[in-house]
């Protein structure tokens, strides 16, 4: 079986060049490609491929986002798994790929394993481990998209990662789209991933504003694309209520940002809806039943 690893990078040459070094190390002996997207990177990215020939390497001058490279990136990938790291991220256990395919043969319903994320800069990867908690598996409603490998075959039934939003949202899309499916998504501990993020500058203000505004804006098409009429009123208005009340009301970068996600959501609504794909009334219920994946 032939498994193809997914990996998109923007203007983090130095991340990904470990991030390649360690996965060509785990996997030289195993029947597997390595698929890279440079999205717009203003660096010098590119002459990694000079360094990893071996690796199959799209290059995009001009930005088009996260979710729509790792659609064009999928589309691309020849293998019967395909794992999804990102560039700052790589699996702890060298028997990923072996360990992956074993749970996938018991459970014909799967259609993603998500892996542990282990977030933080470690020295070594043995320090990384002893964050590590042993024996978890739980189904949950949608994956973490550092660390994770899906069934080709499953993901060619679902629309992909959406091309209407460029990042921050599209786990979610193709998750709603797999549980209608019938699939189920598995968190696993057995996979862990070392997500090397420094996590003091991850809450640095304009980062934080920048995660927040382009959440709630996919956050607020996501009902548009999936959900019945009936039940967008309803949950728009929660979503929108909260985030205010939580957020923008005591915070001015945040009531700022709160607005601008609100003329983003507005503008997009007419291209969004022309990827409308509701899902069943059952497959919500099912879906806010399960509970979130665990997060580094």
């Amino acid at each position: 079986m032939k498994v193809s690893i997914c990996i998109v990078s923007r203007n983090r040459k130095l991340e990904l060049k470990r991030t390649l070094e360690i996965l060509h190390d785990y996997t030289e002996a195993t029947l597997c490609e390595i698929l890279v997207f440079l999205d717009g990177c203003s660096d010098d990215s590119k002459d990694l491929a000079a360094e990893f020939p071996e690796c199959i390497w799209e290059v995009q001058d001009n930005s088009i986002g996260a979710s729509p490279a790792r659609n064009l990136l999928y589309q691309k990938a020849t293998g019967d798994l395909i794992f999804g790291f990102d560039d700052d991220a790589h699996p702890l256990q060298k028997d990923f790929i072996n360990k992956a395919r074993l749970i996938f043969s018991k459970n014909k319903h799967l259609a993603v394993l998500t892996f542990e994320e282990i977030k933080g800069v470690f020295d070594n990867d043995a320090q990384a481990l002893e964050k590590h908690v042993p024996n978890e598996e739980f189904y949950c409603r949608e994956f973490v998209g550092c660390g994770f490998v899906i069934k080709k075959a499953a993901y060619e039934q679902t629309s992909g990662f959406p091309n209407w939003m460029k990042i921050y949202g599209e786990e979610s899309c193709l998750s709603i789209e797999l549980l209608d499916l019938g699939y189920a998504i598995l968190y696993t501990s057995q996979i862990c991933v070392n997500h090397r993020v420094n996590k003091e500058e991850r809450k640095h203000l304009k980062k934080t504003i920048y995660r927040f505004e382009n959440q709630l804006s996919n956050s607020a098409l996501f009902y548009f694309a999936y959900y019945p009429k009936i039940l967008i009123p309803k949950r728009l208005t929660a979503l929108l209520f909260h985030n205010f009340r939580k957020y923008a009301f005591e915070d001015i970068p945040f009531f700022k940002a709160f607005f601008r996600a609100m003329i983003n959501f507005l503008i997009r609504i007419p291209k969004v809806i022309t990827y409308r794909k509701v899902v069943k009334k059952e497959t919500l219920k099912k879906s806010l039943g399960l509970p979130l994946p665990k997060y580094g």
